[in-house]
């Protein structure tokens, strides 16, 4: 038995024009049987609401593969990166749906609304039923749920993927080592903006490339390192204190500020774009990158502009003391795979989703949204290293489809360039200093209401401080203006929500 034909959405990628929905009808021309009976045999099309992290959507090469493999047809609709959360919102807020919804950003105010209200199936009670999916680790679940209910399959990342890229070659010809403290790093990135690194007699680079989003900017990482808590502090007694409010976060704005000030942080970092920084690292005029995970990406965009150019993945830098932390993305969640009643409307077509959600997790599968076709786009070397064979046909054909995975972790997979399978060691070996937020598991109505708005004023508030244009009152009066306005309800709301989960009265 088919299911029937689901209404299909045609999402523009221009930023200016608004989404824009096309109909199908429905196949069979009738309101969905509440009571239909679930076939896994079935042949499955259905619409996907997906994130696009490349300049293109892929071709359908793969699409045909996955297709193939899962008995499916998938109609996808790609909203860019860069616009996500406008357009993500923006569908959430006008039903503009469709029967899978990748959802990555869970500290939305606008998300978590939208999840709390029931809009979406709560998968919880399904996911034991199939063989992949309930192999799905009890914490990463806890960490995908809302007061207890799991509103999608949550993707599985890696626990901490923060990390520092840093020009080897530069450090190499200024005989320095490889930082161990933010001291070094500091004296690093002085030496990468004062010592000509390149050689060319030129006063032309800068230490810390960067860009404008706080979250994954240097500052965050920075901030680890220093022992801030991650997102919330929560003492023994259930009290909670935003990470903006702790001398750690205090010591980060100074270092930060000082880098800044002396011209060791690219002077524009607060208006860069991702694409632009990485622009600046490839082009050789910043020596040092945050975000392990491009370590790949930024040798590719090297080729042709630095010759000799060669690069280290640090990810253990200690605030002096030996011990190290770094920041959790999500407690390894990175979002979810979401459902909505208006679009899924049967316990059936739900099961059958699940069935297609639990093969991408296969080992077929994950191949082809990682390397894509053996002898087309990867090969398996001897030694069982993995090597793109053809960079330009993968990034065509795969790389839009990596972020679509389910999972990350479940399957290892050697990178034949070795700095890249470093990178991968020293992401897995962050689960060890992993700092995780309490607050994920945890829901505070103000903050979905608005948390998104108070956020911008400690955003803005911690970048004027780095430039110079606050002084310590006048960022902890920010602090102050953050929690009249909605912050001290937030802290309560948590503090609550916490003593509930820990079954206390």
């Amino acid at each position: 038995m088919k299911l029937k034909t689901k209404k299909r959405w045609n999402l523009a990628l221009v930023a200016s024009l608004a989404l824009a929905t096309v109909l199908s009808g429905c196949g069979n021309g009738s309101e969905a049987d509440a009571n239909q009976t679930y076939d896994p045999n079935s042949k499955l099309e259905f619409t996907w609401l997906n994130i696009l992290h490349t300049a293109s959507p892929p071709t359908d090469v793969i699409k045909n593969k996955l297709e193939e493999y899962t008995n499916s047809k998938i109609n996808f609709s790609w909203v860019p990166d860069a616009s996500k959360e406008e357009r993500i919102t923006t569908a959430l807020a006008s039903g503009q749906l469709a029967d899978v919804v990748t959802i990555t950003m869970m500290t939305n105010s606008t998300v978590r609304n939208s999840l709390k209200s029931g809009l979406f199936w709560d998968v919880g009670p399904y996911l034991d039923s199939y063989p992949n999916l309930k192999k799905i680790p009890q914490e990463v679940r806890t960490a995908a749920s809302i007061e207890g209910h799991l509103y999608g399959v949550p993707f599985q990342k890696n626990m901490a993927r923060s990390g520092l890229i840093l020009r080897k070659d530069w450090l190499d010809k200024l005989g320095l080592e490889v930082p161990k403290t933010l001291d070094e790093l500091y004296n690093v990135a002085r030496a990468f903006t004062e010592d000509d690194p390149d050689g060319n007699g030129k006063n032309d680079t800068t230490g810390f490339g960067d860009r404008s989003d706080l979250r994954y900017s240097s500052f965050k990482t920075l901030s680890s390192y220093f022992g801030t808590p991650n997102g919330w502090a929560v003492d023994a007694n259930g009290k909670f204190t935003p990470e903006f409010d702790t001398p750690q976060y205090m010591e980060t704005l100074k270092y930060s500020h000082k880098l800044y000030e002396n011209g060791y942080l690219t002077r524009d970092f607060a208006v860069t774009a991702k694409t632009d920084q990485q622009q600046q690292f490839a082009q050789g005029r910043t020596g040092i990158y945050t975000g392990m995970v491009d370590i790949s990406s930024l040798e590719n965009m090297s080729q042709g502009l630095q010759k000799g150019m060669e690069l280290v993945p640090v990810n253990k830098i200690s605030n002096g003391d030996g011990k190290y932390h770094v920041w959790s993305e999500g407690s390894g969640v990175g979002g979810l795979l979401a459902f909505p009643k208006s679009e899924v409307k049967s316990e059936a077509e739900l099961k059958r989703l699940l069935q297609f959600v639990d093969k991408l997790l296969d080992k077929e599968a994950f191949m082809y949204m990682t390397g894509g076709i053996e002898g087309e786009h990867y090969k398996i070397d001897e030694d069982g290293s993995f090597k793109i064979i053809n960079q330009d046909k993968w990034q065509a054909d795969v790389q839009p489809f990596a972020a679509s995975r389910p999972s990350e972790v479940t399957y290892k997979l050697k990178d034949s360039n070795p700095r890249k399978q470093m990178a991968n060691e020293l992401i897995q070996e962050n689960d060890k200093y992993a700092v995780l937020d309490p607050t994920v598991p945890l829901d505070s109505q103000t903050n979905n209401e608005q948390g998104t708005e108070l956020q911008k004023i400690v955003t803005d508030a911690t970048f004027r401080y780095i430039m110079g244009e606050l002084d310590d009152e006048g960022f902890k009066q920010a602090v102050q203006s953050w929690k009249d306005a909605g912050g001290t309800r937030i802290t309560e709301e948590y503090e609550a929500a916490y003593k509930t989960s820990q079954g206390k009265s």
